[in-house]
Parts: structure tokens; sequence; C-alpha cells
């Protein structure tokens, strides 16, 4: 039985796509961590996902969702050292923003460099901001009179 969408770690996942190119529409797996994914399983990565039986579904569900960290190599995870747990994790979906949401709320709370810069909402990343980046009615260059 086809199924045109499969359903894994909160996301839709188009079943009319190869394995491992339908994995990348989880946020947190990009081609490479789909293509360790499928080698772990022993998956065909240009089998159609949703031509794939219910319980290789379930199995790559579960790997997906739950046996990441233990069959993986560690230098593949989007998390390593965390700062909370100490642990190396793989993120998925909406954990990856609220992560993100918490590493920069702590830097703020710190009140480090990086910090103030996302608290005034400037560029981060040692961008120039004379010219760009500016935000409401300041467009163009005012110059005084003579």
């Amino acid at each position: 039985m086809f199924r045109h969408i499969v359903r894994i770690a909160d996301t839709d996942l188009d079943g009319n796509k190869p394995v491992m190119i339908a994995l990348t529409g989880i946020k947190g797996i990009g081609l490479r961590m789909a293509r360790a994914i499928t080698n772990a399983l022993d998956l065909n990565p240009m089998a159609k996902l949703g031509e794939l039986e219910d319980e290789t579904i379930e199995r790559l569900k579960k790997f997906v969702e739950g046996e990441i960290e233990g069959n993986i190599p560690p230098w593949m995870f989007n998390r390593r050292r965390d700062p909370h747990s100490g642990k190396d994790l793989h993120l998925l979906s909406k954990d990856v923003d609220f992560a993100k949401m918490l590493d920069i709320e702590r830097m703020i709370k710190m009140k480090c460099y990086r910090g103030v810069r996302h608290a005034k909402g400037y560029k981060v990343r040692g961008q120039r901001t004379r010219s760009t980046g500016r935000k409401g009615m300041t467009v163009g260059v005012v110059r005084r009179k003579r």
C-alpha cells in the first residue's frame, strides 16, 4: 500500500520522494545525517518513502525519534556537549528552535558581546552595519547643510 504522507518526528513527509531526500524535510536532519540513518538501518536511500512496508516505516520512525544517539557517531550530532546536560544530543524539529532560543536568552542574561548585540537587534557575526541592517525609516544618508 502506497502512503502519500508519512509522519515522522511530528513532520509530514512526502511519500513520493526517495527516503534520503524525504528525511531532510525534518528540521535537524540534513543530507549527511539522512544518509547515515539509511546506512544504519540498511535501507535503500533511493527507494520511495511511501512504498516502504509498514514495519520498515515504524523502524525508521523509532530510529529517528529515539535511537539516533546510540547508533550514529557523536561527531555528526547537531548539539554536542550540551551546556545543560553535558551530553551529545541530536535535536529535531521544535527542539532545535527551543535550544536556539534558550542559548540566545542565556547570552543576553550573561551580557556577553553577542548577547548585547542580540538584545539590541544588531548584527551579531561581525557584518558591517554602517550601510546595511537598518530598520525603520532611516534608509538614505542625511547630510547636514553647509
